[in-house]
């Protein structure tokens, strides 16, 4: 009974219980009395989970892009102002190649009767100001026809063209001299342009004739190809043709208005709005479209040129989304998930802290043991080599190292290989003066007195008796060390010297903010990832005290 009580009163720091547990007992005692060194190891752990389990478990990748539909304003169509000639060509007939210049140079200086390069002698028969008909010069023409009621009333209409006994007749006047040529039409020269009310229409040379002469005349409706058409003029220069129903059946006007969209016609109820718009200075305007529904246009102006808009549903990246269902921590500014980005940079982030960290420690051992171990000329040297690599400046050796792979197009894997790389060779200096420092103590030790007399190789009295009498101060420091790391590969990272797009690390995420409109209206882009990073670094430095403490319980803080 006596004993039992004994045993129930004993308390934990008390000689008794503490003669029967070894060091490392002891150890892991004071480290777990530490609230906040295990704060650190929950909370990487969880970090761990996060970033590994985590991403197994998350259906998105680092990489997957997200779209969404919006309306945006999006080019329909553009219109300008014929000023140029159109010619429509009777059938059957061919006409010689400069006739177009020749055409626009008669106009011009109202020469209405020219010759081509070949030889054809063609004439211009004026219909209104910006209209012709093309006649092939069959021949001159008797003088006489200047008495004829035909030519005087056409002279008196300001015409240079008339048609007797069923033959036209061309007339010049220069210098006081009149001269008259008959003539064959071969084609309608004007400033126009006609638009079927579907795409299968085609229009007849009569068509282009008549409706022409029509316009220019002011009537209401004309004759061709044995039909009868109603002309709805919109001034001189446009006009909707209607079909003996009182269907729409062409537009013609003197603009040139076509669709910037492949496949899309333009019916001549739409082409009708843009003028009338354009008209009447207006910067929207409403038409239907081909499912009969009404639409709203924009129209602006530019030197001339109009385009036309209209708001239409597209397929865009998701960028900055909001968090939701679907995303919980939103989307960046690629459209890319930023719960899985996180993640996938968790992996990069811890991954490259262990790797330069194990790194140094091998690098710091060997060099700071053989150093501390054979001191003389070989710490020497040793000792300055290391002061040497403390000297390199990291950062312009960072920006440089970052020039170099962006020139070369580094792939992110490559540019992660050679982050842990560099970041190790300029590293390892401290934990080689740690190493060296605590064996220059522990060598002149009577334990290694010992050792030596019993004539083991000098490589197992450094890595088998030294060195484990310093992995307390080694646990310490590469633990304290790893967020070090972490913080310096986010903040490479932010400074875009680090891991690139589309790779994702913490650091890089948070590079993704580079202007202040995005930091101050998305925040859930960048908050996460320095909330990751500071909870990170924060828990490697709460374990690196806790086991500081444990292994050296005697030491103020």
């Amino acid at each position: 009974m006596d004993n039992n009580t004994e045993k129930k009163d004993m308390k934990l720091d008390s000689e008794q219980r503490v003669r029967v547990l070894s060091p490392g007992m002891l150890v892991a005692k004071r480290f777990l009395r530490n609230k906040l060194a295990i704060a650190g190891v929950v909370i990487i752990v969880c970090m761990f989970l996060f970033a590994f389990v985590g991403g197994l478990l998350n259906p998105y990748s680092q990489s997957q892009v997200f779209y969404t539909t919006d309306e945006m304003k999006k080019d329909y169509a553009g219109a300008t102002e014929i000023s140029d000639y159109q010619i429509y060509a009777a059938d059957g007939v061919t006409l010689p190649s400069d006739a177009f210049s020749k055409t626009i140079l008669a106009a011009t200086t109202q020469k209405y009767v020219f010759e081509t390069k070949d030889g054809s002698q063609l004439g211009l028969g004026k219909v209104s100001d910006s209209s012709y008909i093309m006649y092939a010069i069959d021949g001159s023409a008797s003088a006489s026809l200047a008495d004829s009621e035909e030519y005087q009333g056409a002279a008196a209409a300001g015409q240079n063209v008339f048609t007797k006994d069923g033959k036209s007749y061309l007339f010049t006047e220069q210098d006081g001299q009149l001269d008259f040529y008959t003539g064959t039409e071969m084609a309608v020269v004007c400033q126009l342009s006609f638009t079927g009310y579907t795409a299968e229409t085609q229009f007849s040379y009569d068509f282009y004739h008549n409706a022409i002469v029509a316009m220019a005349d002011d009537e209401t409706g004309f004759t061709a190809d044995d039909s009868t058409y109603t002309i709805k003029q919109e001034g001189k220069s446009a006009a909707m043709v209607e079909d003996a129903d009182g269907k729409d059946y062409a537009y013609i006007s003197n603009m040139n208005i076509n669709s910037v969209v492949d496949g899309v016609f333009l019916t001549p109820a739409f082409k009708e709005a843009v003028v009338a718009a354009i008209e009447d200075d207006k910067e929207e305007f409403t038409a239907e479209d081909k499912d009969g529904n009404d639409e709203t246009y924009l129209l602006s102006q530019k030197d001339g040129q109009y385009t036309i808009k209209r708001y239409q549903e597209t397929k865009v990246v998701d960028s900055y989304a909001s968090p939701s269902k679907a995303h919980w921590v939103g989307t960046d500014a690629n459209g890319m998930d930023l719960l899985a980005r996180l993640m996938y940079g968790g992996r990069i982030s811890l991954l490259i802290g262990f790797v330069v960290v194990a790194i140094e420690v091998v690098l710091g051992i060997i060099v700071g043991g053989i150093a501390g171990f054979f001191g003389g000329w070989v710490d020497n040297v040793l000792m300055r080599f290391v002061d040497i690599v403390y000297c390199i400046p990291a950062i312009p050796l960072y920006m440089i190292l970052g020039s170099i792979m962006d020139y070369y197009k580094v792939s992110a894997t490559g540019r992660i290989y050679m982050l842990c790389i560099v970041m190790s060779v300029l590293g390892w200096v401290g934990i080689a003066r740690i190493v060296r420092g605590q064996i220059l103590s522990l060598r002149e030790q009577e334990f290694m007195i010992a050792v030596e007399a019993t004539g083991i190789s000098i490589r197992r009295r450094i890595f088998r008796h030294l060195i484990p009498n310093v992995i307390p101060q080694l646990i310490v420091f590469a633990t304290m060390g790893l967020g070090d790391v972490i913080l310096s590969e986010a903040t490479l990272s932010f400074l875009g010297l680090g891991i690139k797009y589309p790779a994702a690390s913490w650091g890089s995420i948070i590079n993704a903010v580079n202007d202040s409109y995005v930091m101050t209206n998305y925040v859930f882009v960048w908050i996460p990832a320095g909330i990751l990073i500071l909870l990170t670094v924060l828990a490697f430095n709460f374990i690196g005290d806790g086991l500081r403490d444990a292994f050296d319980p005697k030491m103020k803080r």
